[in-house]
């Protein structure tokens, strides 16, 4: 959930009307949002940088921090959020954002090379717009904002802000090799081309988490003017020339993408907040994109999207009996104009270009919701009786650790994530043997795959306590996640019970015992000739058990687990130099 900060004084004189902080709360809670802290900007760098002295020019200016929906890309910016508020108390009605046809359209043409990179972009300008200092520095901070959560860190989308009158359209979209490209980054006095421009801000604190997005390609896109000047070179930093300051004018926006459903959303975003500072409040000129292969598509859309929904069915879902008058009121309170269609149940809402977080029904029946007020609902008990009953399989695993726990064993929960190292290498086995699930985009070497086994969080858990007096004995009932082809998702959870013993000998004694005892709790009889149905021990080879010292556990001739002395290369990986003792096997099968 993002968090923007914004000036009290400020919001208030845009809201037309000063709160206390408690009465700006209320407001808050109502329409769906959190003031989460009141401070000061000296307060927030002494929190961060805990130097006084270092922050002794900051602003001392009254904050409000406030936590918006992860879905409400329109309120991350103060004009967005001051609009969104005062259309929910009635003050004005939900704007209309407008194309206005200028006297020559920009274009924007994306080369065919740009495949190989980012192969789309989106473009609009803002005519006649006046930026005061709080307004350029909220313009500055939303495509911050969207940057570090729509754009997932300019990876999606980067966007990209000109001043118009410092440049001269048609403009390209190319892709070119680094040394080709050449200019003065923002901010910046000495050209550089595309291999010393990611030299020079590989130390830089905020940019260099972006380089690896095109470091490694063999192109890298940039944008040109009709004269050749670089706009940018997305997603790391715009050109120099074409800085934005409080003197501009004009705006040109272009957004490059590697999705461009979210580059659509962006633009619309950027222009629609920021539009309210235009000479003509809401409006944006059209710009012209020519794609590869010569289809001109027109940006923004900035389209209002049309639905009908049940005034009964949001009355039904919501537990609230209000006429389809007053529903339509309250999702006119909301931003989403609605209208009454034939004095009947439906309701015609319109959806604005602000809000793409409207995807389904349901999204207007919680809008309902909200405007209604959640503490206005009345409780009441449902129209019919249900018997709940806790899950079997989380009984049983209750059940069992109070057992386990009472045979001695010390009770660890340890991460679901793992390394790959983990269940594979420093269990002597191969990843490629295992049928683990693997994260996409690991962030560090100790969370890789999902764990398929209990027994290594055990032994880390031993590693952390091994100054403790022996014998450790720990155990764990948790889920491991096994990949698997025939289920819906391609991998199913799997309930083990995991127990460790670790003393100056191997104990296998004391891991058979517990085992011996599980199985009396859960009444399954010792297989032997007279018995057909039970459990018993087959001998078997595991890599991570030592030769000879290790079997699986049959119940009904099925093999649910294994049960041994650890290997002393296991050990050794782990950091351990006390033997050890292992028994896990699968619990669902006593469910």
């Amino acid at each position: 959930m993002p968090t923007i900060g914004v000036k009290r004084d400020l919001l208030f004189e845009q809201l037309g009307k000063k709160y206390t902080d408690d009465e700006f709360q209320e407001l808050c809670f109502a329409f769906g949002l959190e003031l989460d802290e009141v401070t000061t900007e000296k307060q927030m760098l002494t929190k961060e940088q805990g130097d006084v002295a270092a922050v002794a020019n900051a602003s001392e200016d009254i904050i409000y921090r406030i936590d918006i929906p992860a879905n409400r890309y329109d309120l991350l910016c103060i004009e967005g959020l001051v609009t969104a508020l005062l259309v929910f108390q009635g003050k004005i009605k939900p704007p209309k954002f407008l194309l206005v046809e200028p006297a020559k359209r920009q274009v924007l043409k994306i080369l065919p090379e740009t495949s190989l990179i980012r192969p789309y972009a989106v473009a609009a300008v803002l005519q006649n717009i006046t930026f005061s200092k709080d307004a350029y520095d909220s313009f500055i901070e939303l495509q911050d904002k969207l940057h570090q959560n729509l754009c997932r860190k300019r990876a999606l989308v980067a966007i990209g802000t000109h001043d118009l009158d410092t440049i001269q359209g048609p403009f390209t979209y190319e892709a070119r090799a680094p040394d080709n490209i050449h200019f003065v980054p923002l901010n910046q006095k000495n050209k550089m081309n595309g291999l010393e421009l990611m030299e020079f801000y590989s130390t830089h604190s905020q940019l260099k988490q972006y380089l690896h997005i095109i470091r490694d390609s063999p192109v890298y896109p940039i944008i040109y003017d009709a004269n050749g000047v670089v706009l940018s070179l997305p997603p790391i930093i715009n050109g120099n020339h074409s800085k934005i300051t409080l003197d501009t004018r004009n705006v040109f926006i272009e957004c490059t993408a590697t999705d461009l459903t979210k580059a659509k959303v962006v633009l619309d975003t950027m222009v629609c907040m920021f539009s309210v500072h235009c000479a003509k409040k809401f409006t944006v000129e059209p710009c012209d994109v020519v794609h590869p292969d010569g289809t001109v598509i027109t940006y923004p859309e900035i389209k209002v999207r049309q639905t009908t929904i049940s005034a009964q069915k949001a009355n039904d879902y919501i537990g609230i009996q209000e006429e389809p008058r007053q529903i339509a009121n309250m999702l006119t309170r909301m931003y989403l104009d609605a209208q009454v269609a034939n004095e009947g149940d439906t309701l015609t809402v319109n959806i604005p270009p602000t809000r793409h977080d409207v995807l389904h029904a349901c999204d207007i029946y919680e809008d309902v919701a909200i405007a209604y007020g959640y503490n206005n609902i009345k409780k009441s008990l449902p129209a019919f009786m249900h018997i709940a009953k806790q899950f079997p399989l989380n009984k049983l695993t209750e059940q069992l650790r109070e057992q386990v726990a009472q045979a001695g064993f010390t009770e660890g929960i340890t991460f679901t994530l793992c390394s790959r190292d983990d269940i594979a290498k420093k269990l002597n086995k191969s990843i490629d043997s295992i049928a683990a699930v693997h994260i996409a985009n690991p962030k560090t070497l100790e969370f890789q795959v999902v764990r398929t086994t209990l027994l290594p969080g055990l032994l880390k858990t031993l590693v952390a306590n091994r100054k403790m007096p022996l014998p450790l004995k720990l155990f764990e009932i948790s889920d491991v996640v096994v990949a698997d082809d025939d289920t819906e998702v391609g991998a199913r959870n799997e309930r083990r019970l995991c127990a460790v013993n670790c003393n100056k000998t191997a104990g296998f004694e004391v891991v058979h015992g517990l085992l011996d005892r599980v199985m009396q709790l859960l009444e399954v009889p010792w297989k032997s000739g007279s018995i057909q149905q039970g459990y018993n021990l087959q001998a078997a080879e595991d890599s991570a058990f030592f030769p000879g010292r290790c079997a699986n556990i049959m119940l009904n001739n099925v093999a649910i687990g294994r049960i041994g002395v650890l290997h002393p290369t296991v050990l050794q990986a782990f950091e351990l130099a006390t033997p050890c003792s292992a028994v896990e096997f699968n619990i669902e099968p006593f469910v």
